[in-house]
């Protein structure tokens, strides 16, 4: 069978997803469908927004589906009626069985780790924060288990120190998409082989979804903890503290730090100015130079723009 002949659904919703579709179509793949999430109202005005990946599907005239629910009867037969070969997953949801063992040749997902390290909703934040120096991705095909699929196909790369999760994350979107193109074409010649995964020595490192209250920075860890942290949730959904004053409260989201190794015996968050455009941050073992930043009700701006029309207080500290 050629590729051609091969009929493809692809499942996704977020801009990493459409790296994939976008060179599944620009390689002439037999692309059927697209099922993506239904448009949903965002930001102050609650305007409907359609996901990155059916503003792409529409722009190159690809049927698209938006089923509410997966199990529901009429997407069912919508997609019984498409009788494609394989189902591609990158960046959607949960499938039930019904929905993943439908085609010949099942439904295989891309996700940005190296499994089995890092299941879950993130990836890449978690191999950030928890200060890796290797990720990549891989190909596996969808089982019952989230994440524990047969792998087909992975490869690696290097997270430098300056590399902040959107940086990992564009450079996985590019490598994923190369991968999966790889995988499908490993199908359709019938040469695909497919590994189960295997622990390895190193105890697994889940990736569960983050969540707001998981973004709050801790003054008292190690001056490394707190860079990986702030690096893994950079540009989003970003770090954050709060800047404590005699009578006020100020949320502050960090983008951006640079680590500062050194002795001190002053009490964790205490700020300190070593001149009028800078500004640390005391941790357990050293400081964290603040870079960029964003306060309440402000745009994201470098710390020198924020210290010129913000001046701190004496007993200002970081919380």
């Amino acid at each position: 069978m050629t590729k051609k002949d091969f009929r493809i659904l692809f499942m996704g919703t977020p801009a990493f997803a459409v790296e994939t579709l976008r060179l599944l179509v620009e390689n002439k793949y037999n692309v059927v469908a697209v099922v993506t999430m239904p448009d949903k109202p965002a930001g102050r005005g609650h305007k409907i927004q359609e996901s990155d990946v059916k503003k792409y599907a529409l722009s190159q005239n690809l049927p698209v589906l938006q089923p509410e629910k997966l199990r529901d009867k009429e997407f069912l037969d919508q997609l019984e009626s498409l009788k494609v070969d394989l189902q591609i997953v990158v960046a959607f949801r949960m499938l039930p069985e019904v929905v993943w063992d439908m085609p010949k040749h099942g439904t295989y997902n891309l996700h940005a780790s190296l499994l089995p390290q890092y299941r879950g909703a993130a990836p890449i934040n978690w191999a950030i924060i928890n200060g890796e120096k290797k990720t990549g991705v891989t190909t596996f095909k969808l089982v019952h288990e989230i994440d524990s699929g047969k792998i087909a196909y992975q490869s690696k790369i290097d997270i430098e120190e300056s590399d902040n999760a959107g940086i990992v994350h564009d450079k996985l979107m590019v490598l994923g998409a190369q991968l999966m193109l790889k995988t499908i074409d490993s199908i359709i010649d019938g040469s695909i082989v497919l590994q189960a995964q295997k622990p390895g020595n190193e105890p697994l490192k889940p990736a569960p979804k983050i969540f707001k209250e998981t973004c709050r920075i801790n003054w008292g860890s190690t001056i490394e903890t707190i860079h990986n942290f702030i690096r893994g949730l950079s540009p989003y959904p970003a770090a954050h503290t709060q800047l404590k004053r005699e009578n006020e409260t100020i949320n502050i989201k960090i983008f951006k730090a640079k680590p500062i190794i050194q002795d001190h015996t002053l009490a964790n968050g205490t700020i300190v100015q070593p001149d009028s455009s800078r500004l640390y941050v005391a941790g357990q073992n050293g400081y964290i130079e603040i870079l960029e930043l964003q306060m309440q009700g402000r745009r994201r701006m470098k710390t020198s723009d924020f210290l010129n029309g913000f001046s701190l207080n004496k007993r200002d500290f970081f919380n």
